[in-house]
């Protein structure tokens, strides 16, 4: 690798390192699976984790209480002193969950743009036009982030708005060769955060659906780091994990297709990373930071109508939990 490469790539990876812990969430009920992200304490300083807990078809589970959780920090019990179950309709003073709907063209081949606007459009377009949970809409291309307008329930307009998108969404192309992925990679991680440092300023919780495999992922491509980029990559790590939490912001991988090392390497990349040494760029993919946000990966199959429909009903039935403490 050249040394600009090198530095091109250290720069990129200069996000501000925050303090972070990942923790897991057992529901006491053998058939439910859960899912949980730290979320910010609110006026009373706690930090507090919203729980998605689903059934073995995936399905969103209402109903259950405090008893049916167990709550682990580090592989240790820690004691939960706060719990709320939520509809994610804005019940019980927390505001609705808002879906944040992003087109990736900097990371989707050109020949599928146009059905992913066309899903898109037929999502807002149901019930109506009418929308169970207020919606944003945006835009990644290689000029940066554009955002339609602000959330609204209006799916008629968004879908209008949408359908007006083609003559942007049809100049835009990934770039190509190392320095190209290494300059997608930095554009889309970069896009991320400042997604979440927006949302941190918003209560409540908030779905982030990504419409791509996801960036490059840097190893498949043989994209070397210095030992300094290594350590910068780690507070990347820290830093993007740590803003997530605080914007109460899931993420979620949709795609159409998923042809490239993107479709199963990012496994390899969902364990927690504790030192510099063992972290990698990967360990940003996006559909790592899916899993470890508690969103989901979903596809690569035709239908991001029923992805999408999906990823919403995660909104429909949650939990918050607070724990007494968190070892970071």
């Amino acid at each position: 690798m050249s040394k600009s490469t090198q530095a091109c790539l250290a720069v990129f990876l200069s996000l501000p390192a925050l303090a972070f812990t990942q923790q897991t969430v057992a529901p006491a009920t053998p058939a439910a699976q859960a899912e949980a992200v730290p979320a910010p304490g609110g006026g009373d300083g706690r930090i507090k984790v919203d729980v998605v807990v689903t059934d073995k078809s995936g399905k969103p589970v209402s109903g259950l209480d405090l008893k049916d959780f167990t709550l682990l920090d580090n592989n240790q019990p820690a004691k939960i002193v706060s719990f709320h179950a939520s509809d994610g309709a804005g019940q019980g003073g927390d505001p609705p969950v808002e879906v944040i709907l992003l087109i990736d063209t900097v990371n989707l081949d050109f020949k599928y743009v146009a059905s992913v606007r066309q899903e898109m459009e037929k999502f807002l377009s149901q019930n109506g036009g009418h929308l169970a949970h207020p919606v944003s809409l945006f835009v990644l291309t290689n000029l940066g982030l554009d955002a339609a307008r602000a959330p609204t329930t209006d799916g008629n307009g968004l879908a209008a708005e949408v359908r007006q998108l083609d003559n942007k969404l049809r100049t835009v192309g990934p770039s190509e060769g190392v320095n190209g992925a290494i300059e997608r990679f930095y554009a889309s991680i970069k896009v991320l955060a400042t997604i979440a440092q927006s949302e941190a300023n918003k209560p409540g919780r908030k779905l982030l659906i990504w419409a791509s495999s996801g960036w490059p992922m840097l190893e498949s491509v043989n994209v070397e780091i210095s030992p300094k980029a290594q350590q910068q990559n780690f507070d990347s790590i820290v830093g993007l994990s740590t803003m997530l939490r605080e914007a109460r912001l899931s993420v979620y991988s949709i795609s159409s297709t998923d042809s490239g090392v993107n479709a199963t390497a990012y496994r390899g990349f969902l364990k927690g990373v504790k030192s510099a040494g063992k972290s990698s760029p990967d360990n940003l993919a996006l559909k790592v930071l899916a899993i470890q946000s508690a969103g989901r990966v979903l596809g690569p199959n035709n239908d991001l109508t029923a992805q999408i429909d999906s990823c919403v009903e995660d909104a429909s039935s949650f939990y918050t939990l607070s724990p007494t403490s968190i070892t970071i």
